[in-house]
């Protein structure tokens, strides 16, 4: 075994029973990981400088390919309706399988943290370049000082190349991401998809800081001029990077944040923002990062030129840019923050029923991020003729090992300790579901969310809602007070509530199985089915 950048051969993979015959890199710095990554031709270069990658079959999570493993310590902690079980046996057989394939390949290893505060060492050993640069980018960089003695608290082993066995395995198909929480080993194949490792490490955090009283989350955060921070939950597509991403605001980090006695922190140490449709107008800051050497685009289409067309979803819509924070001019240099001032719940309402912004008592508050409402749009997604309502509770089912009970019982606790104020934030349709009415501008989102933020938005009249119950303003200036208002958006009022009903059904059907888990209050925030008005 050859062996490059390695400062201490006490702490190499041998140490953890992993050999390799090839050549093992250990923490390569960007400029060699982007030459390695184009020799090998894993990517292309782009006219400025960045790096392009596809990753195949695979443009995206594949959730159904995802274990634990049950054991002693995990079948009584993990919330098995949710998760796919493996037991112990198939995971050490997997396991085996692993380290036989990874024996003569050329190995690429990052010794990184997740966590600002509250920190795990993850070891990340790839057989790609150019995954090596992709994890380097997203979590936290430790200080050379820091790599000598470096001890890993979970590793992750990526092998696109390996297939698993379904029967000698127990997984569903040849591609696998198998966790070990007991051990904190994390067994990827079978799929080129990087973000397979970031999500991994989230889903690791998202079982251990629980106990620790510390709440995870599936959020953007940035920071106000008044050292006041803002937490903005949403599943992918509701604006969460693009509202976080704000000039006038230290950005803490765009997707995965703890929150615990000393306030806010950044899970990562980096950004993976989707770029489908991105523009310098929209979108200015992130724009930049795919135009600095470093950045890997992912299933982004390049021109003959080497120019990105971020028009181009051919690929896939899922295309993205992975870049480190401090390609961001006002990103935080610690991903540390204060005590949330204000928490968002972003949705993108495909049906136009939900109001552009809307107050939040603490327990519609609970109710909302156990639901995790948004919708999908025709088009996005194969079969997808009309919109279609997503639930993923906490704003992340697929990365929450626990029952969401518990994190929902500890986000309550944090607003109620902390007087922090709630907003639920529509960033989908107005005038109409999609297909009739328009996007919600994204200049009123932005001039309602800086309201909220500042303050002076609580100053406002509001009204209830007849069918969620929530508080919704009924004036703003600089804001068309018919906006503010969906059902006076819609030509057809008729048409309106019957998918205000509709939609109303859906959030109780959904809502049905977290009912035992949950007290009167939260049960008294839900959504009323209401005759049609007249």
């Amino acid at each position: 075994m050859s062996e490059r950048g390695k400062r201490n051969p006490e702490f190499g993979i041998e140490a953890a029973g992993l050999i390799s015959s090839g050549t093992v890199s250990y923490n390569l710095g960007t400029a060699q990981l982007v030459e390695e990554s184009i020799r090998r031709g894993e990517v292309r270069l782009t006219a400025h400088g960045a790096i392009a990658a596809e990753t195949g079959r695979h443009t995206g999570r594949s959730p159904k390919d995802k274990h634990i493993v049950r054991d002693d310590k995990t079948g009584p902690t993990v919330w098995w309706d949710n998760n796919r079980a493996m037991s112990r046996a198939h995971f050490d057989a997997l396991y085996a399988d692993f380290r036989s394939h990874l024996a003569t390949r050329n190995l690429f290893v990052q010794d990184l943290v997740g966590g600002a505060d509250h920190s795990l060492k993850v070891r990340v050993i790839t057989e790609l370049a150019w995954h090596s640069l992709f994890i380097r980018n997203l979590l936290i960089r430790p200080a050379a000082a820091d790599l000598e003695d470096f001890v890993a608290e979970m590793t992750i082993i990526d092998l696109p190349s390996f297939k698993a066995d379904p029967v000698r395995h127990g997984t569903a198909s040849e591609t696998v991401i198998a966790i070990d929480l007991s051990r904190m080993i994390v067994l990827i194949g079978g799929t080129t998809y990087a973000g397979e490792m970031k999500k991994s490490v989230f889903t690791a955090l998202n079982y251990l800081l629980p106990e620790k009283g510390v709440m995870p989350m599936h959020c953007s955060a940035n920071i106000g001029p008044a050292g006041d921070a803002a937490v903005f939950f949403g599943l992918s597509g509701t604006g969460k990077t693009t509202l976080s991403a704000d000039p006038m605001r230290t950005l803490v980090g765009d997707d995965e944040h703890g929150w615990g006695a000393d306030g806010i922190f950044n899970f990562e140490g980096g950004c993976y923002a989707k770029t489908i449709r991105l523009s310098a107008e929209a979108e200015p800051a992130i724009f930049a990062t795919t135009q600095r050497f470093g950045t890997v685009l992912e299933n982004v289409v390049l021109g003959e030129d080497g120019v990105p067309d971020f028009d181009d979803g051919s690929l896939t819509e899922n295309t993205r840019c992975a870049y480190p924070l401090d390609f961001i001019t006002n990103a935080s240099r610690t991903g540390r923050g204060g005590h949330p001032r204000n928490i968002v719940m972003l949705t993108a309402d495909a049906f136009g029923v939900m109001p552009p912004i809307a107050k939040l008592t603490p327990a519609q508050a609970m109710y909302h991020f156990l639901s995790g409402y948004t919708a999908k749009v025709a088009g996005t997604e194969r079969g997808v003729t009309e919109p279609q309502a997503t639930f993923s509770t906490c704003f992340g089912a697929p990365f929450m090992p626990r029952h969401p009970s518990e994190y929902g019982n500890l986000l309550r606790r944090l607003i109620a300790e902390h007087g922090v104020d709630c907003w639920l934030v529509n960033t989908g349709w107005t005038g109409g579901a999609f297909g009739t009415g328009r996007r919600m501008p994204i200049g009123a989102t932005r001039g309602l969310l800086a309201a909220a933020l500042d303050g002076s938005l609580k100053d406002a009249s509001f009204r209830t809602d007849p069918h969620f119950g929530f508080a919704v303003p009924v004036s703003v200036a600089g804001i068309d007070p018919a906006m503010l208002d969906p059902r006076e958006t819609w030509a057809d009022k008729a048409a309106y509530d019957r998918q205000a009903k509709r939609l109303v059904g859906m959030f109780a059907a959904n809502f049905e199985k977290f009912e035992a888990h949950v007290d009167a209050a939260v049960l008294d925030a839900a959504p009323a089915l209401l005759e049609a008005a007249e």
